[in-house]
């Protein structure tokens, strides 16, 4: 499955669900993430990037689409305000490629993106709502007020307003506003997940405890049936594909009064689903066309949110510890290809070693072929088994064992960490002799489930050294997937560019530092 997240911001806790429902699902999941400037922080959290031109561009849509087209985009998911309106109205242009858009349809976005059609909307559905006015001079609903622009989102230029002299010099300040009556309690938003044709999977109540800058801080679930009821009327009128958060404020009556309508992921909703409304777990069953079950929720659960920093550019520092990949990074995968192949031409009976490679370099699964061309499908299983298992004859890149003798005489740690099946893998090791502080097999932690880029496997060796992560570099050769754990956890990267590795002509744009020779890995961290 590929995802596409557009406007990916700060969204981490959002990506990190998906990774998680993933998981759980059993599921493999790449996340794209789009950004117009390469710099949020939530890139290091996909698995690809993409730079995207501004939304208001007119080629928005064609450079989305064109992404959506050549990366496979399974399903787009928009997080930010401004992306949902034009990406409703272009939905049916991504359906045609083969891209679903999690998006309401463009008469409801619209009914968000004008506070004055919110309210109204509300108010059509039974509810209450504070309605507003757009001339400061015609409002009579007394003080306080609250003034907001007609069209805003996260709190921005909205202003509590004592008096009419007050609200007279903010009208003069906020373009495009509104103004209602400021309504006084408790205040709560409304997680609401719903399938593609509007029916509520998941709806759950909480109250915002502490926010800042429109963003909460701290929340605690409560699920309140009216809340929940009120939801379902709404559902029922609005039909919302996927997300939608509401945010109300219950008065002092125990009156409900709708503010605002988000039809996106809010910035809490990850709360929620930690709370057990496992929404991105749904997201991924609906993709692939399976039921939702009805999830349990933790009522009365609180959560408290952080800030958390990520490192976008690599600056100077002294490097104390160094973790290389192995395969491709030390010696040539290619290599262990031929010799696996000369194991299983020896058990055939001997002669078929260019076959096999000719059928692997033309991208076919060789063994298969083989076995089909000879008439001993069979046999698969055993002569898979001594392909995996044979002691094979490889050799480390020239200069490596001189390059890790270096490292250690300075007193720096050096570590392998390396994907695969545990025997294949410690046979490569036996056979390449490799003089190292620590390895791990990431398969031999309990499964592939601990593959990059998952990054236990980094955390336990940067433990065991006890080292800070910006003191430790990990060198590899496939930037599609062994870079993104140790750019979360605050490690150093450094791009082996293998020209003739098994993944060079996979490679995607990254910003990883380029090298051609091993030697030239460290010039001048270590004079």
């Amino acid at each position: 499955m590929h995802i596409l997240f557009t406007g990916v911001g700060r969204r981490i806790e959002l990506l990190q669900a998906f990774r998680n429902a993933a998981l759980v699902l059993n599921k493999e999941l790449k996340i794209y993430g789009a950004d117009m400037a390469g710099t949020a922080p939530a890139l290091a959290y996909c698995d690809y990037t993409r730079k995207v031109v501004a939304i208001k561009d007119p080629d928005y849509i064609r450079n989305l689409l064109n992404i959506c087209a050549d990366d496979h985009i399974d399903l787009l998911i928009p997080t930010i305000d401004t992306d949902l309106l034009i990406l409703s109205e272009n939905r049916e242009k991504f359906e045609k490629i083969g891209t679903r858009v999690m998006i309401s349809a463009p008469d409801k976005i619209r009914i968000c993106r004008d506070k004055n059609n919110t309210s109204q909307f509300f108010v059509d559905c039974g509810l209450h709502a504070p309605m507003p006015v757009n001339d400061w001079r015609e409002y009579r609903s007394g003080y306080p007020a609250f003034i907001k622009p007609k069209d805003g989102s996260s709190s921005i230029n909205a202003f509590k307003i004592e008096n009419a002299e007050e609200l007279e010099v903010y009208a003069g300040q906020v373009e495009d506003y509104i103004v209602q009556p400021f309504v006084k309690g408790h205040e709560y938003t409304i997680d609401i997940f719903c399938d593609w044709d509007g029916s509520p999977i998941s709806i759950v109540p909480r109250e915002r405890l502490q926010v800042r800058a429109g963003e909460v801080l701290k929340t605690r679930i409560e699920l309140d049936q009216t809340m929940i009821d009120e939801s379902k009327t709404l559902c029922k009128a609005f039909k919302p594909c996927g997300p939608m958060t509401v945010q109300l404020i219950r008065d002092d009556a125990g009156i409900d009064w709708f503010i605002e309508i988000n039809p996106r992921f809010g910035g809490g909703a990850p709360l929620s689903m930690k709370a057990g409304a496992r929404s991105a777990e749904a997201v991924l069953k609906l993709i692939a066309g399976e039921k939702v079950e009805e999830y349990q929720i933790a009522d009365g659960a609180i959560y408290s949110r952080f800030d958390q920093s990520v490192c976008i550019t690599e600056g100077k520092g002294k490097i104390k510890g160094v973790i290389f990949d192995l395969d491709d990074t030390l010696y040539s995968e290619k290599e262990y290809v031929r010799s696996g192949y000369k194991a299983v031409s020896d058990y055939l009976g001997g002669g078929y070693e260019e076959k096999l490679w000719g059928f692997f370099e033309a991208g076919k699964p060789a063994i298969d072929e083989l076995l089909r061309e000879l008439g001993r499908e069979s046999e698969k299983e055993k002569v898979l088994s001594v392909y995996r298992t044979h002691k094979p004859d490889i050799h480390l890149y020239s200069g490596v064992p001189e390059l890790i003798n270096e490292l250690k005489r300075k007193g720096i740690k050096v570590g392998i960490i390396t994907d695969g099946r545990p025997e294949g893998q410690r046979n490569k090791l036996d056979a390449l002799g490799l003089n190292v502080d620590d390895l791990i097999i990431t398969d031999e932690l309990g499964g592939t489930q601990f593959r990059k880029p998952c990054d236990i496997a980094f955390r336990i060796m940067i433990t065991k050294w006890r080292m800070n992560p910006a003191d430790v570099v990990y060198v590899a050769d496939n930037p599609n997937k062994d870079f993104l754990a140790p750019q979360q956890i605050g490690m150093k990267s450094i791009w082996f560019r293998n020209k003739d590795g098994l993944y060079s002509s996979k490679v995607q744009d990254i910003n990883f530092r380029s090298v051609d020779k091993l030697h030239d890995l460290f010039l001048g961290c270590y004079k």
